[in-house]
């Protein structure tokens, strides 16, 4: 895009005016690096961002999607503005989604209690005091049922955030799908389904590392044939990213564990252009605007030339789509109305990097579950960016800012370093047993905080700007006991009025396909009808394979 010698010379003129000009001003700190350590320059020049225009950033809807993966992008339609929402019963889930889907929300996103993702029935003794205390419990087809009680699954796209036990959340979604009448073809939505990061951040895993790779592929074969509007996995790097990695690592850990699975499932016969359109991503929205729009464009334009290179991928299929949610990390309890700005900060970084859907936090998420006032108001934050902002006019608006386009290239390039080295490790699959991703995140993680401790990285109303007169935050949501009681009133009722010989058969089969081959979506989806519980289906499973430790 430039002379080369042109470049040179506006390397020397910078030089030469910070030597003059700026000399040996004071600046306010004497490191301004980003998460990843990538020092931005003190004034970005072309020399920065030496691109090729073709090569490096084409235009938006084209490869390698820098730019975005839509032509329109929001001049076409906006982002899907999605609230993550679940608590307590499946009944006070179902009244929160109807008001938010009546407030505006343009699809839903389930959170789901402990017990649910680990495998657990909300009567078994593990499940004690966990009970729909970080999203809504669910049991068996029967809460489903309750859960999208009046929502039409024709009409309205449904994120759940389900990973371990994502075959049979699955299972209960399309058979409500069923009772209601709609078709299968017609069902849209995500489901998260990303093991591996279970056991890189999280630990809500059930079964050892290999066999839940088989449910998670079994999973997308069985999407790619019998559901082509779901996304069948979403690839989250949000979790990594909460648990203290920085922004490339976030791009490198994510797009590694993508082509595992992308690997498993082309290993099991199934050609990557046929289920790679429907592979989405999850990314954090964090506080630093320009390093997380650089973060959101470097990931896309590096999935589409490792796709291509190592699949052959076809532009649909070498398109990263993807969510982002707003950084639950960066919340705080103290001051809490600030993190509205953080927020609106983060949905801000998110929006011009290019997503697809997008959740903005609540401002009382650092103290427990968001009301439905905050909640509406994270909404209504999203929608000022779409509306009044006039940022989603014009397609990838900081595309071309010098500054932009280095930050851009260097987590590139530091993410490749890592997806370089989990390569050979033998790929994600084998690497996540060594420890090694998760030794780097908890190093960047004591890094971070060494930072916050020792002032460098200023958190308003925690290690600055403190306001010791705070008075009581806002009203929160409550908890108590009451969802377990009913959870296990609702489960007695299952249990006796099923047809006990239909729930052992279809459990059989369940066990049946753990010591075979066979796709296992058909068996849970037919122990799951049968009104199995969760908690029935995941324990054959563990009975076949064990429930994983870890062992580092």
């Amino acid at each position: 895009m430039y002379d080369p010698s042109e470049l040179e010379r506006l390397a020397a003129l910078r030089q030469e005016w910070a030597s003059e000009r700026v000399g040996g001003a004071a600046e306010r700190r004497e490191s301004f690096a980003t998460s990843s350590a990538i020092e931005p320059p003190r004034v970005a020049l072309p020399c920065d961002a030496p691109l090729d225009h073709d090569a490096d950033l084409g235009l938006p809807g084209e490869f390698p999607f820098t730019r975005g993966v839509q032509p329109t992008m929001y001049r076409g339609r906006f982002w899907t503005m999605r609230q993550y929402a679940g608590f307590a019963t499946a009944r006070e889930s179902n009244e929160r989604y109807r008001k938010l889907l009546a407030a505006g929300t343009t699809g839903l996103s389930v959170a789901f209690d402990l017990p649910t993702q680990m495998g657990y029935d909300s009567d078994a003794d593990e499940a004690a005091g966990e009970v729909g205390r970080v999203g809504v419990a669910i049991d068996s087809l029967a809460d489903m049922e309750v859960l999208l009680d009046g929502i039409d699954l024709a009409s309205v796209t449904t994120s759940m955030t389900i990973n371990a036990t994502a075959p049979i959340l699955l299972a209960m979604y399309l058979a409500v799908a069923r009772k209601q009448g709609v078709d299968w073809p017609l069902v849209g939505g995500t489901v998260q389904n990303d093991v591996l990061k279970e056991y890189l951040a999280r630990g809500t895993y059930v079964v050892p590392p290999e066999p839940a790779m088989r449910l998670t592929v079994d999973l997308i074969e069985f999407c790619t044939k019998s559901v082509p509007r779901w996304n069948p996995i979403s690839i989250s790097g949000y979790h990594v990213r909460e648990a203290g990695c920085t922004a490339a690592q976030e791009i490198a850990f994510t797009l590694s564990n993508g082509l595992a699975y992308a690997q498993a499932a082309v290993d099991r016969g199934l050609p990557f252009d046929a289920f790679g359109p429907r592979l989405s991503f999850f990314f954090n929205a964090h506080s630093n605007l320009l390093e997380e729009v650089a973060k959101f464009r470097a990931a896309r334009r590096l999935w589409a030339r490792l796709v291509r290179e190592r699949f052959g991928a076809s532009d649909k299929a070498a398109r990263l789509r993807f969510h982002a949610q707003t950084a639950g990390s960066t919340l705080t309890a103290q001051q809490p109305m600030v993190n509205v700005a953080r927020v609106a900060l983060q949905c801000l970084s998110a929006v011009l990097g290019g997503t697809q859907s997008l959740h903005a936090n609540g401002m009382d998420e650092a103290l427990a579950l968001p009301t439905e006032s905050s909640a509406t108001l994270a909404l209504r934050t999203q929608q000022v960016i779409a509306h009044e902002s006039g940022v989603a006019d014009s397609i990838d608006p900081l595309g071309g800012s010098w500054l932009v386009e280095s930050l851009t290239e260097s987590l590139e390039k530091a993410a490749m370093e890592y997806v370089d080295k989990i390569d050979a490790g033998g790929g994600m699959a084998r690497v996540l047993g060594t420890g090694f991703v998760q030794r780097e995140i908890a190093d960047a993680a004591y890094e971070a905080q060494k930072r916050i401790e020792g002032g460098d990285q200023v958190v308003v109303g925690v290690n600055r700007f403190i306001d010791e007169s705070e008075e009581q935050g806002p009203p929160l949501q409550g908890s108590d006991d009451s969802p377990s009681r009913e959870q296990a009133r609702s489960l007695e009722r299952v249990r006796a009025e099923r047809d006990e010989a239909a729930v052992e058969a279809a459990l059989a089969r369940v066990d049946e396909g753990c010591r075979g081959g066979e796709n296992l979506m058909e068996p849970i989806l037919e122990a799951v009808e049968a009104y199995a519980t969760l908690g029935e289906i995941a324990g054959r499973w563990v009975a076949a394979w064990g429930r994983h430790r870890e062992s580092f």
